[in-house]
């Protein structure tokens, strides 16, 4: 009964930091099934992103996200963004071709049942798995939550101090921050 319990439990209650990562499956733009065993051993990013929403825009708009992806990847961290709900995949690659996109892939979560696993609440809301397998980070991208594409200078990054730390074997100071922006779109 207990384990069922916990169970439950688990299913109703999103992970935090310091969780176990829930495991996923999702279809990236080409088809292919990515999971989280497929990165065992290795830091993930999981960055959920609209690029309709202005905060989203604020980070690709200016290349401050894609540097950012291309930094960590070079240093072979994996970085999967993350789609919830309907869209139009055609013109989602052709958009993220256009910006410049460096993420290690782009996931499909039509339904939301990683959102819902994780808690991903805004658009953006990173989250970083070290290579033990559980959550180190949750939470917004800096410290400034606008849309406003001049906030960037000058702005506490959590997200890069936070893999700085996890690639340099040191423990991540700030674990989790309230993320901003707009809202997880689910399917209808």
């Amino acid at each position: 009964m207990l384990l069922l319990m916990v169970g439950l439990v688990q299913a109703v209650w999103p992970a935090r930091v310091g969780d176990r990562a829930p495991v996923f499956k999702m279809k990236d733009l080409k088809g292919r099934t990515h999971s989280l065993s497929d990165y065992k051993g290795r830091t993930v990013v999981l960055e959920w992103f609209n690029l309709d929403c202005p905060f989203v825009q604020k980070h690709y708009g200016t290349g401050s996200m894609q540097k950012q992806q291309a930094q960590y990847v070079d240093r072979d961290v994996v970085w999967l963004g993350v789609r919830t709900g309907e869209v139009d995949v055609e013109a989602l690659d052709t958009l993220q071709k256009k910006l410049g996109v460096r993420s290690s892939a782009l996931l499909l979560d039509p339904r939301g049942a990683a959102a819902k696993a994780y808690g991903a609440r805004a658009t953006p809301h990173v989250f970083i798995i070290g290579a033990s397998g559980h959550i180190v980070y949750s939470g917004a991208v800096d410290d400034q939550p606008t849309p406003d594409p001049a906030t960037l200078a000058g702005a506490r990054n959590y997200v890069s101090e936070a893999l700085d730390a996890v690639l340099a074997g040191r423990g991540v100071q700030v674990r989790a921050t309230r993320p901003y922006g707009c809202g997880v779109k689910y399917a209808k």
